[in-house]
């Protein structure tokens, strides 16, 4: 007996060491603060400067200008490439010793102003600002002129001392000389009338708002308003008599507080429309909402009194829906018609506009102006249900209208902008008929003239026409089958179909930027896990110069490893599914991390970067602090596959991704020793919160912690748009005929009670998009559930956090490092916010 006792004492402390042992073999990571600090938004603006090229295409030639900034400070280049040439715009050395000289503030060229040029000259010059130090009397501004100059305030200024300011210097400088003009120390005006001013592309005549309706001046009235908002010598005209709040001609005032909306009711105001290409005609889209319920939310922090937000706000499954006229302005008459739509249907009405110019994205003034030159105007209707899509075409006299192209398929429809060619008798349209997004020619009259692309691939979108070559250039994810699909190149292709071309082929993620000839483009390329590049190509793919390469040296002293990328499979043991792991820095593979997902279900985009990316706080940031970070697709997300793939969660947009996430963290945990796979936790924002707590309630055994920030948790209550096309609506007729329309769908609420594990919510209390309403019924559900959960309002923030970011980042932080890595956080200051900060102001 003694000596059974003896062998089974033995065997237990047998397995206290082996346990012991065990947890030495791999223990759970501390939390590093400190290294999550270290690569936040502000400290990576140190660290990483620029990573792609933004050209600025010139008017004049194949020509386009472009900042870059390293860790040696930041150069302009001007790049010719019809001669293959790439120069400096201007000497660094030089353009220091100028400004030096000239302002009498110390420049060297490395500590350059940040400039805004302005060609001029016909491009053979810039113009551009610098505010120096030096403290000059203060011109008196137009309002104050304008003012009567006989009264008693007027006479006790003109006692005191005069304002200072800054003295400006309005600079020329002539490419490739000797020095800078200075040409006059005039401010640069604050431009506050593109807040109002709709001008014609002749410039005779600009259209605002006011009280809802329609109003307008002559150009020698805007000219006074431009140099003087307030003359009252500026002569306005009304136009529409019948404009009123949300059924009005202009004048949005989303964003605005009910006291701002009084506070502002005299005030110009945008009218956004479409102008026809001679000037003559205006169109412009009226929309009645006045039967749309109202939406609220309450700002208590920005001023004295708490104040009110109405607007409307569409919920999915009601009744009422927004009715779309479409109105033309005739500018000569002063008269206006009507284009003759169905005012019957409930349906979303879009016109199409001719691409903006690449060379006139600098340009103060760019109107907005209809595809067709020849008195047409195109444009689409989609049912409300979004599975019945016309491309239509109006005359602009008339009104009268007829249905080109009709698409109809059994979930959501969706659309790229029409393309006209061939002097207006051809139009691309892009289309998901086949399953695969692909382009087709048709006439004008809408009869089918051939499929031009073709294939298991998806086209993004056309870049340009070469109407003498017929050719096409478009953007297509896909078409390599040996690298990730999601990846982005720029093709070409014949109108018939024939000579397929990729122009920048690789195993990157690329985004090109093609000059208005088409003939060169620029193309940034990287993955995740490659220093970003940048390059200038033919339309031919011919390699015509290597541009930049991303100054990443700073990052990588600082402890910057690249993340990794992976492929597994989805729940049914057949789909790819493509990820990205992000590990802390000092990794180390004996130790046991918790995984987090970071997720955002789409359907209209996934949460999963293809290209490398400077901003990290969702993802290399908390990896950081002791945890292997990994972001997926799932069935049902990214638009960029086949329709099949992306229309997966159709009808049921609660748990359609959620299968796929689980199965994922399982693979990946049996290929990974380092993965405690009983530690999964899971975020998210938006649709990502909306996500991560579906998946806490749906698989409650497996997610053991959740952070949820903005979550449209009750889709019941989130904007119909986004809800009925995604999850769908059915159209029923009742028995007296008219159309009712039903909407289901499951709420994250209604599975409180599958709580087990450590959830936090947040919320904006003013998110005026995924009302904060969906995240307190949440809450409201946990509590009658008797459920114990973390709950954070961020007072006075959208959508977004704004500056309440960082914040919602520690937050975040110390939830997971509490509930996985045993650490949570006794100072009441959060010291990583505090530690950088200068404490000389209070």
């Amino acid at each position: 007996m003694q000596k059974s006792l003896s062998l089974l004492f033995f065997s237990l402390f047998l397995c206290v060491i082996n346990a012991q042992n065990s947890d030495i073999k791999n223990p759970t990571p501390t939390p590093n603060y400190r290294a999550a600090a270290k690569f936040s938004p502000t400290n990576l603006a140190k660290l990483v400067h620029s990573t792609s090229v933004r050209p600025h295409w010139l008017k004049n030639g194949n020509r386009f200008w472009y900042q870059y900034k390293t860790s040696e400070g930041s150069q302009y280049y001007i790049v010719d490439a019809d001669k293959r040439s790439k120069k400096t715009l201007f000497d660094n050395e030089k353009m220091a010793q100028w400004l030096t000289e000239i302002t009498k503030d110390p420049y060297d060229a490395q500590h350059l102003p940040k400039f805004d040029f302005e060609f001029v000259n016909n491009e053979t010059a810039i113009r551009f600002y610098v505010t120096s130090t030096e403290q000059v009397d203060a011109e008196p501004s137009n309002e104050d002129a304008d003012k009567e100059t006989d009264t008693t305030s007027t006479k006790k200024r003109k006692k005191e001392k005069p304002k200072k300011e800054n003295k400006v210097y309005h600079f020329e400088y002539q490419l490739g000389g000797n020095g800078l003009t200075v040409l006059d120390h005039k401010k640069k005006e604050k431009e506050h009338w593109k807040k109002w001013a709709n001008i014609a592309p002749d410039s005779s005549i600009v259209l605002f708002s006011k009280h809802y309706n329609l109003y307008w001046m002559d150009k020698a009235n805007f000219l006074k308003a431009v140099k003087n908002e307030k003359d009252s010598t500026i002569v306005e005209n009304q136009w529409t008599q019948d404009g009123e709040e949300n059924y009005s001609f202009g004048g949005s005032g989303r964003g605005e507080t009910n006291e701002d909306k009084v506070k502002n009711k005299d005030k110009r105001k945008a009218v956004r429309g479409i102008w026809s290409h001679d000037s003559k005609k205006f169109v412009f889209q009226r929309t009645d909402s006045r039967h749309i319920k109202d939406l609220w939310v309450i700002n208590t922090t920005s001023s004295k009194r708490p104040t009110l937000e109405t607007y409307k706000y569409h919920m999915p499954g009601e009744d009422e829906y927004y009715k779309t006229e479409l109105h033309v302005f005739d500018i000569p008459s002063k008269s206006s018609i009507q284009v003759q739509l169905d005012t019957v249907k409930q349906q979303s009405i879009q016109v199409y506009r001719e691409p903006r110019l690449k060379s006139s994205y600098d340009d103060d003034f760019a109107p907005a102006l209809l595809l067709s030159k020849k008195g047409k105007i195109y444009y689409n209707t989609i049912s409300r249900d979004r599975k019945k899509f016309d491309i239509c075409v109006a005359d602009i006299n008339t009104g009268a209208t007829k249905v080109l192209i009709e698409e109809r398929f059994n979930t959501y429809i969706e659309s790229r902008p029409l393309v006209l060619l061939n002097n207006e008798t051809e139009m691309l349209h892009w289309a998901e008929r086949s399953g695969w997004a692909h382009y087709y020619l048709y006439d004008t009259e809408g009869r089918l003239k051939n499929q031009i692309t073709s294939g298991s691939f998806h086209v993004e979108r056309a870049i340009g026409v070469d109407e003498k070559s017929r050719t096409l250039y478009f953007t297509a994810h896909g078409i390599p089958k040996d690298q990730d699909p999601y990846y982005e190149h720029l093709y070409k292709i014949n109108l018939n179909g024939t000579g397929l071309k990729a122009l920048n082929p690789g195993d990157y993620n690329t985004s090109t930027n093609m000059a208005d000839s088409n003939a060169y483009f620029v193309s940034n390329y990287s993955r995740v896990n490659t220093v970003p590049k940048s390059e200038l190509r033919s339309n031919t793919g011919k390699l015509i110069m290597e541009l930049e390469e991303a100054d990443l040296s700073q990052l990588m002293a600082a402890g910057y490893r690249f993340p990794e990328t992976f492929k597994v499979k989805a729940d049914d043991g057949i789909t790819d599914i493509y990820g990205v792991m992000y590990k802390p820095f000092d990794f180390d593979e004996t130790k046991s991390y918790p995984l987090l997902e970071y997720v955002y279900p789409g359907p209209q985009t996934e949460a999963v970067n293809k290209s490398f990316s400077v901003r990290m706080d969702r993802l290399d940031r908390m990896a950081q602090v002791g945890f292997i970070v990994v972001t997926t697709g799932n069935r049902g997300g990214h638009p960029d596959r086949s329709k099949w793939y992306h229309n997966f969660g159709y009808g049921n947009l609660r748990d359609y991704g959620l299968a796929d996430k689980r199965h994922v963290a399982e693979q990946l945990a049996d290929q990974h020793d380092f993965i405690d796979i009983n530690k999964v936790g899971i975020y998210g924002h938006s649709g990502g919160g909306f996500m991560s707590t579906a998946a806490m309630l749906v698989y409650p055994d497996f997610f053991k912690a959740a952070v949820s920030s903005a979550g449209n948790h009750d889709n019941n209550i989130y904007n119909s748009w986004w809800s009925e096309t995604h999850h769908g609506v059915q159209e029923e007729m009742d028995d007296d005929g008219n159309v009712k329309y039903k909407y289901l769908i499951d709420n994250n609420q209604s599975l409180a009670s599958h709580l087990k594990g450590h959830l936090m919510l947040i919320t904006g209390d003013v998110d005026n998009n995924v009302h904060p309403g969906g995240t307190i019924r949440m809450a409201n559900a946990l509590i009658k559930a008797h459920k114990r959960f973390d709950f954070m309002l961020m007072p006075g923030q959208r959508h977004s956090f704004g500056s309440m970011t960082e914040y919602s980042f520690w937050l975040r932080a110390d939830h997971f490092s509490k509930h996985f890595l045993n650490y949570e956080p006794s100072e009441i200051d959060i010291t990583e916010m505090n530690r950088d900060q200068p404490k000389s102001k209070s």
